[in-house]
């Protein structure tokens, strides 16, 4: 089959043309802005040749706006000439003629790259499946990376592993698993970003056991992504508050070497304070002082819901003796920790506090004492006769 006819194979038709102009008097540069206006007559005059950054420009331009003859003009003239067209730039042009369904030009354009310098190719072929996968045309990507491996050309760690995450991020959990695999067949090293990708993708489907197979798959035993791994198997079993079994993993996490960041201790003082575990609450601060730990408004948050859940206010103040609640609040917890079990009431009501009133030195003792005021408003009731 033909690179234009699998192109067009079960792909969406997918149509996303910007309004042509009027003229062709104003240039878009690469990234889409404007240019100052150059007249028709002094490009092509003698004094003024264009140079490869004014055709690219000028190629880009004409193929966003749709002016597809003058684009194609241009593109034969680098062709023809000494100019050696960027890879960035072929493969934008391959993303906005495949944008357009026009893939027999896509077929075109890569068969004359291919005669021209197929040293390039793979780069093209790299940025090509990059701009289809970031705009979530995953079907062009699939056929694009098909392309380039039926050709001889092997798929690099970087480009390898933006497929797991385009997958991950527009694609149904189904085939990010089916991307994993395909990743791992062809033993490429899966990186940080891409295992974020996944894990999200598990994290919003409750999938906390098949999230806990995965981060065993990848190997707990890998120091180049930090705590990541153990945090993402702790947060499965705190997710289902799976007690036992958080507290064993993190036993283990220990003995393997690994040192305890905010985001592991705050994992576990969530399902501490969700489950009421007052007592396993103060050990994990106390463990945390212990490692020199700052803590943030995540892990104050869990002891000023467990204490208030359990109408222990007046307690409040010598449950936080270990904590300095005069230090300015900050939130550096790992975001999926918030996607997998979501923010405290306290938590919650200081951000909306730090929204409305915008002050640059908020302390915890300035948001506890309103929080604080805040519930005792609500618990008085007043009848009116």
């Amino acid at each position: 089959m033909c690179l234009e006819q699998s192109l067009q194979g079960n792909c969406k038709y997918y149509v996303n043309k910007r309004n042509a102009c009027n003229s062709g008097s104003q240039i878009h540069s690469f990234s889409g802005e404007r240019l100052p206006l150059i007249p028709e007559n002094i490009v092509k005059s003698e004094s003024l040749l264009p140079d490869k950054s004014t055709l690219s420009a000028l190629l880009l331009y004409y193929a966003r706006n749709g002016l597809l003859s003058k684009a194609s003009e241009i593109w034969e003239q680098m062709l023809n000439s000494s100019f050696m067209p960027d890879a960035e730039v072929v493969s934008q042009l391959i993303f906005l003629y495949g944008g357009m369904g026009d893939f027999g030009m896509v077929a075109k354009i890569l068969h004359q790259m291919q005669l021209k310098d197929s040293a390039l190719l793979p780069g093209i072929c790299n940025l090509a499946i990059s701009c289809f996968g970031k705009s979530g045309q995953l079907d062009y990507m699939e056929i694009m990376i098909k392309w380039m491996v039926s050709m001889g050309y092997s798929v690099d760690s970087t480009t390898g592993n933006a497929y797991l995450l385009y997958y991950s991020t527009f694609g149904s959990l189904a085939d990010a698993e089916s991307a994993y695999g395909r990743l791992k067949k062809s033993r490429i090293l899966i990186e940080e970003e891409a295992i974020r990708a996944l894990s999200f993708a598990y994290v919003k489907e409750n999938k906390f056991y098949a999230l806990g197979h995965f981060v065993h798959d990848v190997g707990l035993g890998r120091k180049n992504v930090g705590n990541l791994l153990w945090n993402l198997l702790l947060l499965s079993y705190a997710a289902n508050f799976k007690m036992k079994s958080l507290q064993r993993e993190f036993v283990r996490m220990v003995e393997a070497g690994f040192r305890p960041d905010l985001s592991t201790f705050n994992i576990r003082l969530l399902a501490f304070s969700r489950m009421s575990l007052l007592w396993d609450l103060h050990l994990s601060l106390e463990h945390m002082k212990h490692e020199a730990v700052v803590p943030d408004l995540v892990t104050y948050g869990c002891v000023v819901d467990a204490y208030m859940d359990r109408k222990l206010g007046k307690n409040l103040k010598f449950a936080l003796r270990k904590l300095n609640c005069n230090d300015c609040v900050s939130v550096l917890t790992d975001p999926l920790v918030f996607e997998a079990m979501g923010k405290g009431d306290f938590h919650l009501n200081s951000e909306v506090v730090m929204e409305y009133v915008k002050k640059k030195d908020w302390t915890y003792k300035m948001l506890i004492a309103i929080y604080l005021k805040k519930k005792f408003r609500s618990n008085q009731i007043f009848w009116n006769y």
